[in-house]
């Protein structure tokens, strides 16, 4: 009744995506207003022919069926998803005969085509010749199109073709619904936390989970949605048709169980290792109280707590708890995670807790606690005893809020930290000289910092940010709220050498000067009250320099932001040029912000610049972006309350050829 109410007298489009059943549709029809008049649309895509007819009323105009690609379309797709490997070792003979080949079997059919992309671009030094056998194997028999059940033999012979980790690393993604979008990291971490990733040639957990990862995306059983600005995925999702297969086979192999999952699957009757318990439209399969959950070892919950009890579950096997935005969760579910006493991992994120207990300290094999997006303020001071922590996450990027550090940290429990992310510092912050004890930390991200300049905490903070930027700290984050901390970084007697990435948020006044110096550094996140000629002609050496945001925090919009960005254009005469035959591994170009000045590029600047982003009320212009040769595209996102004269130079920009133009105009209240 809700979605009635919300559309009853506006004006809507509704995509109602991959509908099963004619009931279903009908549920959704009572809930749209049966008067609107004002020129609604509702579109809906299924599998089926007879929903589609259902869901018309009888009008076969309105069922529109999707064409299959002719036999161009299909080879150009099958070519460009192979070159996306780069790996590929065939001559453009030899690879026109393979295309040949599979695409006869695909028959038009882009998951086919791109699956089967996937398995060539993984099998570089496979003979040209061997790819035409391997099609009569799966299709001896001439077939007019490809059935559910030609795209099933596809998926199980690439399947097969995995390798026993990978097949694993597939299997697992059984854990999310149909149409997640998915966190890389929140995967890797995991899959490192089930046992399915170890240290292997050199390399780090992390390190292999990653290469994992990749080879998921190269054989295209997974697709990137979302990239980070260092250029890595941050999110990315698991085609239909892939997952209901995947779903299968891990039912099949009992080893994820799905209840009230979108695809009826039988329920094991076997004992419950990993179990997952999502949301669905469907009653059927949703119960667990007939299901042995002695051995369950891995739990993940994406509904209400109150479908399932912990007194189920046996505390000596459970290692990973994910409740990520779960609702329901209580006081009475936090002492119960506390016995829990091989636990690994464990994950509370967008959950409504604001309170963790002491007793936190006998999950002494926790590696990751993630309390992001909660009202948890503070970690109890028993939590500096968790010996095997690698990574606590904790406040909220928007709007800021951070979690308070335990009162003691020592060196001795803590020694495995590498992620702190999520934190905040303050006068009362005790445990900010114990920060000095953590050498293995790798990142550092203070989300609200509120000290006193040149106080004890001051100068405690910094002393220990220069010592672990020694140690091998690679990712410094501080969001300054007028301590004028990020300007006493320059400083420091030595550059933190080992940063890849670095965000200083706050009223910065100028760079420090060993930032140049930073040749590891790929992602730059600054204030945008050093917009200035002069920062770019400080960082336009940096050599390893991926992306580069000049961006106003979050937390505080100051109303002095734009008198200073008018200062910094005055004397930037006006104008900012971007230094020429700089910026040589810049991809990535970024300006959120007021007042966006005008940006002129000279012919030869940022040779590898593929993409700039701009977030603006006021804009007065970009000049030289065509003949930047790498740039690809410019997205502008203007504020409603932008002036005549803004949205006139936005209007002009668009009448650019190359790079593509891309204009959002953003509604703010």
């Amino acid at each position: 009744m809700k979605l009635n109410s919300r559309t009853k007298r506006r004006r809507y489009l509704l995509l109602i995506d991959d509908i099963w059943s004619a009931k279903t549709w009908e549920s959704i029809r009572k809930c749209l207003p049966h008067e609107n008049k004002k020129g609604s649309r509702v579109i809906v895509t299924t599998r089926f022919q007879a929903v589609g007819a259902t869901c018309s009323q009888g009008v076969i105009d309105f069922v529109h069926p999707v064409e299959f690609l002719n036999e161009d379309e299909s080879k150009r797709l099958f070519k460009r998803s192979v070159s996306e490997s780069k790996s590929i070792k065939y001559s453009e003979k030899e690879l026109d005969q393979v295309t040949e080949e599979i695409c006869k079997i695909c028959r038009g059919l882009p998951l086919a085509i791109v699956t089967m992309a996937g398995l060539v671009a993984s099998n570089p030094n496979t003979l040209s010749k061997k790819w035409e056998a391997v099609c009569k194997s799966l299709f001896p028999e001439s077939v007019p199109s490809l059935t559910l059940d030609g795209v099933t033999r596809i998926l199980e012979y690439c399947y097969n073709d995995l390798p026993a980790e990978l097949r694993t690393c597939s299997l697992y993604l059984s854990i999310f619904p149909k149409g997640s979008k998915i966190s890389r990291k929140r995967l890797i971490r995991r899959l490192i936390a089930e046992g399915f990733v170890s240290e292997k040639h050199g390399l780090s957990d992390e390190e292999v989970a990653e290469t994992y990862f990749n080879q998921l995306i190269k054989r295209k059983i997974i697709r990137p949605v979302e990239h980070s600005s260092n250029g890595k995925v941050k999110s990315f999702q698991v085609h239909d048709m892939v997952l209901e297969y995947i779903v299968s086979k891990s039912s099949e192999e009992n080893f994820i169980t799905v209840v009230g999952g979108h695809w009826l699957i039988p329920m094991s009757t076997n004992k419950v290792r990993r179990l997952s318990v999502q949301s669905s439209g469907s009653e059927h399969g949703s119960s667990t109280k007939h299901m042995n959950l002695s051995q369950v070892r891995s739990l993940t919950m994406f509904r209400s707590l109150d479908q399932l009890h912990f007194h189920s579950f046996n505390n000596g096997i459970l290692q990973v708890l994910d409740l990520e935005g779960c609702k329901g969760l209580k006081e009475k579910h936090l002492k119960d995670m506390c016995r829990m006493l091989v636990l690994k991992y464990l994950s509370l994120r967008g959950t409504d807790i604001s309170k963790i207990p002491s007793k936190i300290e006998k999950l002494e094999y926790l590696e990751t606690l993630d309390l992001r997006e909660t009202d948890v303020g503070e970690l109890p001071k028993s939590a500096g005893q968790l010996k095997r922590i690698i990574n606590i996450f904790g406040g909220n990027k928007n709007p800021r809020r951070g979690l308070k550090l335990p009162q003691e940290i020592n060196k001795e429990t803590m020694k495995a930290l590498r992620i702190l992310s999520g934190i905040e510092i303050d006068e009362q912050s005790t445990g900010v000289e114990g920060l000095h004890q953590l050498t293995g930390l790798r990142k550092l991200a203070i989300y609200k910092l509120i000290i006193l300049k040149d106080s004890k905490i001051f100068k405690e903070l910094r002393s220990a940010i220069e010592y672990l930027g020694s140690c091998g700290l690679q990712t410094l984050a501080l969001n300054d709220e007028g301590s004028d901390f990020i300007n006493s970084l320059d400083t420091m007697s030595a550059p933190p050498r080992y940063l890849s990435a670095l965000e200083l948020s706050g009223n910065l006044d100028s760079l420090p000067k060993w930032i140049n110096k930073l040749d590891n550094l790929h992602k730059l996140t600054l204030s945008v009250t050093v917009l200035r000629m002069d920062t770019f002609e400080l960082l336009w050496k940096l050599p390893s320099l991926f992306s580069l945001t000049f961006s106003l925090s979050a937390a505080k919009q100051d109303e002095a932001i734009e008198d200073i960005l008018e200062k910094n254009k005055s004397e930037s005469g006006g104008e900012i040029f971007v230094p020429s035959g700089g910026f040589k591994s810049l991809k990535l170009l970024r300006f959120f912000a007021p007042l966006v000045p005008k940006l002129s590029f000279p012919k030869d600047a940022m040779p590898a610049l593929e993409r700039i982003e701009m977030r603006f009320e006021a804009f007065e212009g970009l000049f030289g972006v065509d003949t930047l040769k790498s740039l690809q595209e410019v997205h502008l996102r203007v504020n409603s309350a932008a002036d005549e004269i803004t949205n006139f130079i936005v209007e002009d920009l668009k009448t650019i050829k190359k790079p593509k133009i891309i204009v959002d105009h953003v509604i703010t209240s």
